[in-house]
């Protein structure tokens, strides 16, 4: 079963190690495939953030941050990035952690969330947001330097909470 909770120091070298496969094909993620453990715990765990993490029998096998998308009169919709271990996908981690995202930004207030830059090639994390309920709201012409693909469509996706 999987069960999420809010990170705890000692899951960071997890969390790194989730973070370090997912960015290493520069296929999904804005993130430099170069980043540094430091420079990434940094971010995904700063304290402007809501981090968590997906467990399986204790395991560390996803993790995600929610946090507001704008400062200030911007601040009442939600952003979120999620990332899976690779080798905790197709086992459902992805879909529990958007639910339970979804439900824990009603929770802390937020009124709806967004997402800034889902990759338009990464078909399977485009379907997912639909699946739970969100959106297309906006396309943004080769706003990801894809690895492989070279320049790729980004997504703007949406969804009131």
């Amino acid at each position: 079963m999987i069960a999420i909770r809010k990170s705890r120091p000692e899951d960071e070298d997890a969390i790194w190690d989730i973070i370090r496969k997912v960015i290493a094909s520069g296929d999904t993620y804005v993130f430099d495939p170069k980043s540094s453990r430091e420079d990434m715990l940094a971010f995904w765990c700063s304290k402007d953030k809501h981090t968590y993490v997906a467990t399986i029998d204790d395991r560390v096998v996803g993790t995600f941050i929610i946090k507001d998308n704008h400062p200030g009169l911007g601040s009442h919709i939600a952003n979120a990035a999620y990332m899976t271990a690779p080798e905790a996908r197709g086992l459902g981690v992805g879909k529990t952690m958007g639910l339970y995202s979804i439900e824990e930004a009603r929770k802390l207030g937020y009124r709806a969330m967004q997402f800034n830059i889902v990759v338009a090639s990464n078909t399977n994390a485009v379907n997912l947001w639909k699946k739970i309920g969100f959106e297309i709201i906006g396309e943004i012409p080769e706003a990801f330097n894809h690895q492989t693909n070279g320049y790729t469509n980004a997504y703007i996706m949406y969804r009131r909470l």
